[in-house]
Parts: structure tokens; C-alpha cells; sequence
């Protein structure tokens, strides 16, 4: 914020949950600066565009597509008009954003408060307002009972800066240009992570189709996309190279807040890793008696067979689970196969083929376990595969550190846009000589950057 000045003055807000404000600005009651509103659709609801609250907005939503929960009837839907404000006042610990910004009219579920601005407020300005306190969860102060729920009438008494409308419109302004140019940085850096990707998984589609060594004979393998692979690989089916295929209990393990063994639940696969963060823990008892089907050991393969299917992660055994619902445990022939060898033609190849074949044509894919077991896959000598594996290891190192760096540069361009929308709206920066650079210098500024 160095390059922006402060503004020459500024007083005590008088509110307990405001910083200092600039001495020109006032403090008003969000019940003054916006009307509630409660147009339920009823029998027309088939005449409005469905809408739904989400991190990029409030955006159109396709029925269609069959995800998400769809309600019976929408009957009970509200209506929106392009410029009302959506606020998603319960939950507030878990909901990742409590305001929105209708671009078009549409409906909107009954569980959201929708407000149209009053005179004293521009809509802009009050989701920028309310963007920033959804940065820190600012609203966590106000909500009551199990539901964390903001109550209109307690929503309607927080105070909230009020500049006057020409720096309102002045700020709105400034912000939509800078954010744009951020979102424009961050989207050509989330385009050059998929590009990366791309070529990580090229890496790993390669190894484990084609092998290490270029002057190999190869075969036909009789699958149009693969084209050839070494002649003395096998077509293999997974249960060919396992102990045991486990699957989970067809119910929920009992979580408590002190349990000291992970749930493993499809939510911590992903990627080819076991991700610990939202993680479920049970106790010693519950433990003891998921794993009387199987214990995970290290070197087995947790696999998803359900929402989403076909994700898995090899098992360092370091932290001790059990396997949670819709999760199956491959126990592998070590003595033949190599885990992350297996693991990475999951992902690739013929095995990543078949699952997605499965998935085709069904929104949410669930597996059988003779699904699961007739997995295909090609299988090189073991020394082969342990060779593929060390190639992977070292050449994967390199693409995740490329892929790391992009994702901290794209980490540091949002807190930047989150800290210049907070800075502005709460009149820490006075941006009222700000001048939107001329068409050219934007010109130029997007050449710089293409």
C-alpha cells in the first residue's frame, strides 16, 4: 500500500468494531443503508433463472448438470434483480462467502437475505464493504445459536463506514480496475499451473506406458490412443498383483473431538496424497473394530470408489487410520509390484482410462468392487519398476516445485487484492485524486503481461 496516501485526517469511529475513520466519513446502520426484501417466485419460479451464491459471485446455475442438492419444487425461491445484494447469514464459521452481488435477475434459494440499497449506499461499495469482512470472518461477533445464524435484526443494527456517495463511486471505481488487473495476473498464472501440469502427468503417462529405455522393442497394445508399449510388459489385471482388496464399512465411524486415529474418508485423497487438513478422528474402541476387515499398513493403496471415484495415495503407515465410507485398501504383492509404480498408473495409462470410462455419464461415479478389481494395468519387471519409480521421484520433485512457486505467487496476488479492497473501503488509503490510466497505458500494460 506504499504507493497509495493516507487520507490528511481521521477520528474514532465511535464503534467498537471499527478502526479509525477518515474525518470526513460518518457511520451508519446497515438497516438505513439497505431494505430487505422477501419476493418469493411461487408458481412462476419456471420463468426465473436459478442463481446460486458461490466465491466467484452470485453466478447462473444449470439445472441440468444434475449437481448439487435440487430442491423438489423452488416455489419457495426469492426473487433477485440485477444489483441486489445476497447475504448468507448462518454458518458463519463454515461459509466460505456471506455476500453476493447479483449481476442478473434470477431467484435465489429462501435460505439467503436479499437487500436492495438505499440512497446512501451504492451496491458496489457495500460488497466490497462486505468482501472485506469476509476476510476475517467479521461477522463471527454477531451470530447466535448452533446455526451461527446473524438475525435480520442484528444484521440490520451493525454499523458500517459510510463515505459519501461520490467516494463511494470513486472507490468502486479504483477497485474494479485494480482487482481486475490482479484477476488478470491470476489467471494467466492458474493458466500456466495447468499448463504444468499437463506436462507432470505427460512425464508420468510416458514412464509407465512406454518405459525408460528408448531402444526397447515395443508391441502394439492393441488400444488406439496408447499405440505401443515394451514388449515384455504385461497386461495385467489389479487383483492380479494384490494380497486383498478391502472394502470399508457401509457405515459412519463414530468421530470425537480428542480421537487419535484418522477416518480416512474419500475427502483425504486426492492427488495421489493423503491430505490430513478437515480430518475425522475416532477412538481406540471404534478403531479396533473398523480394521478388523483389514489393517492399513505401510505400503498399501487407499482408494476412493465414490464421490469422487477412483482417487488414491499410497500409505506411508506414519499416521495411524482406519477406512472410512466408500474407501477400499489395496494390499499389494510387494514382492512383485512396486506401490508408487502402481500408484502413478493409476493416474495414468490404461488404469486411468477405465476409471474415467466408468465415471462417464454419471454425475456422481461409484465403483463395485469388481470394478476395483479388474483395474487394467501394465506391469514391467520389478528392477523396471523401481527404476520408473526413482525417475518419477526425481523429475516430479522438480515440476511440484515450479507448481509450488505459481501457486505462492498466486497466494500473495490475492491476499494483495483482499488487503487493497480492505485499505480502501475502510479509508485507510484516499484514493479520491486517483485517475484510471487512459486505454493506451492499459493496452500496454496487457502487452507487458501476455
Amino acid at each position: 500500500m506504499a504507493k497509495y496516501k493516507a487520507y490528511p485526517e481521521y477520528k474514532e469511529s465511535g464503534v467498537e468494531w471499527l478502526d479509525k475513520l477518515p474525518l470526513n466519513w460518518s457511520t451508519e446502520k446497515t438497516k438505513r443503508m439497505f431494505s430487505l426484501k422477501r419476493n418469493l417466485v411461487g408458481h412462476l419460479s419456471s420463468s426465473f433463472q436459478l442463481l446460486s451464491l458461490t466465491l466467484n459471485g452470485v453466478v447462473p446455475r444449470d439445472i441440468s448438470s444434475g449437481e448439487g442438492k435440487i430442491p423438489a419444487s423452488f416455489d419457495t425461491y426469492q426473487s433477485v434483480q440485477a444489483g441486489d445484494l445476497i447475504f448468507c447469514l448462518f454458518d458463519i464459521d463454515e461459509t466460505p462467502r456471506t455476500i453476493g452481488l447479483a449481476e442478473q435477475d434470477g431467484m435465489i434459494t429462501g435460505a439467503y437475505n436479499v437487500y436492495s440499497c438505499m440512497d446512501k449506499c451504492l451496491p458496489n461499495y457495500a460488497y466490497y464493504y462486505f468482501l472485506h469482512i469476509d476476510s476475517f470472518k467479521g461477522l463471527k461477533p454477531f451470530y447466535t445459536g448452533l446455526r451461527k445464524v446473524v438475525r435480520a435484526e442484528t444484521f440490520g443494527c451493525i454499523e458500517m463506514p459510510n463515505p459519501s456517495l461520490s467516494e463511494q463511486e470513486k472507490i468502486c471505481i479504483f477497485l474494479d480496475h485494480e482487482t481486475a488487473k490482479i484477476d488478470n495476473l491470476i489467471e494467466k498464472q492458474s493458466q500456466l499451473i495447468d499448463i504444468l501440469k499437463e506436462k507432470r502427468q505427460a512425464v508420468i503417462s510416458y514412464a509407465v506406458t512406454k518405459g525408460l529405455n528408448p531402444d526397447v522393442p515395443m508391441k502394439d497394445s492393441g488400444v488406439e490412443w496408447l499405440g505401443e508399449v515394451p514388449d515384455h510388459w504385461n497386461k495385467i489385471k489389479l487383483k492380479h498383483i494384490t494380497i486383498q482388496i478391502i472394502d470399508a464399512e457401509h457405515k459412519t465411524a463414530e468421530y470425537f473431538d480428542d480421537g487419535e486415529y484418522l477416518v480416512c474418508r474419500t475427502t483425504n485423497v486426492k492427488n495421489g496424497k493423503l491430505h490430513l487438513d478437515g480430518g475425522l478422528y475416532t477412538n481406540a474402541d471404534t478403531y479396533k473394530k473398523w480394521i478388523k476387515r483389514g489393517k492399513p499398513e505401510a505400503g498399501d493403496i487407499l482408494f476412493t470408489r465414490e464421490a469422487p471415484a477412483g482417487e488414491a495415495c499410497v500409505y506411508s503407515g506414519e499416521i495411524p487410520l482406519c477406512l472410512g465410507q466408500r474407501m477400499v485398501l489395496f494390499k499389494l504383492d510387494l514382492a512383485r509390484v512396486i506401490p508408487e509404480f502402481i500408484l502413478y498408473s493409476i493416474y495414468s495409462g490404461l488404469s486411468d482410462d477405465f476409471v474415467k470410462q466408468l465415471s462417464q455419464g454419471s454425475t456422481v461415479s461409484h465403483f463395485n468392487m469388481s470394478d476395483i478389481q479388474n483395474i487394467p494395468l501394465y506391469e514391467p519387471p520389478f528392477s523396471e519398476q523401481k527404476e520408473i519409480e526413482k525417475y518419477l521421484k526425481y523429475h516430479l520433485s522438480k515440476h511440484d516445485v515450479l507448481i509450488s512457486s505459481v501457486q505462492d505467487m498466486i497466494f500473495l496476488m490475492q491476499e494483495r487484492r483482499t488487503a487493497l479492497i480492505s485499505a480502501a473501503v475502510t479509508g485507510k488509503i484516499d484514493i479520491r485524486d486517483w485517475v484510471a490510466p487512459d486505454k493506451q497505458d492499459i493496452q500496454e500494460l496487457q502487452e507487458a503481461n501476455a
